[in-house]
């Protein structure tokens, strides 16, 4: 007699010919996963941690964009000194421009000339860039003549504490002054070297 085989719980007989016996699996238990969405207490949590994280990065965020305003402002007084003296190789007559918008762009089709040289562009010219207000005040002229020897460049934020913090102010001999309040008059009378 041939010994009996147990498969899968299933007992065979065993011949001396091979046989195949089909083992059929278990059928399996698929499992149904409830699909849910986020509750409304999850979802305030979410937004409150990320009110939280905007709440520290904003300030930083807005320091960075004052100091980049005050930078620009920086190299804006640097051109426009720079200018100046441009403007004045080129009109010898007139000496320095005592407004921006002589140093701007003429209107276009038109030569430039000492009331529109066109040494900075329509920006500066303006007298509003980065979030500064730029102005050229304070003209001294030379003694019986027309002849502008002296300027002061004021550069002041448009809000101070939110585009700008100081006030920048340079003339024609150099040095750029800081007023750490954000006067421009301040600046001009009392700043401290930059």
């Amino acid at each position: 007699m041939i010994p009996a085989a147990s498969v899968n719980g299933r007992s065979e007989r065993r011949s001396s010919e091979f046989q195949l016996v089909p083992l059929i699996p278990f059928p399996s238990r698929r499992r149904y996963r409830l699909v849910r969405g986020f509750s409304l207490i999850e979802l305030l949590i979410v937004i409150s941690i990320i009110m939280i994280i905007i709440l520290f990065a904003l300030p930083q965020f807005k320091q960075h964009t004052i100091q980049v305003h005050e930078a620009s402002a920086l190299a804006t007084i640097d051109l426009i000194r720079k200018e100046q003296i441009l403007y004045q190789s080129r009109y010898p007559s007139k000496g320095f421009a005592c407004s921006l918008q002589a140093l701007g762009p003429p209107p276009q089709g038109q030569p430039s000339s000492d009331t529109a040289a066109g040494v900075v562009d329509s920006v500066v010219a303006s007298g509003s860039k980065d979030g500064y207000t730029f102005t050229i005040q304070d003209c001294v002229t030379q003694p019986n003549t027309q002849t502008i020897v002296s300027y002061e460049v004021v550069a002041v934020p448009a809000l101070v504490g939110s585009t700008g913090n100081n006030a920048f102010c340079s003339d024609e001999s150099g040095p750029t002054k800081v007023d750490h309040s954000g006067n421009g008059q301040a600046c001009v009378t009392s700043g401290s070297a930059q």
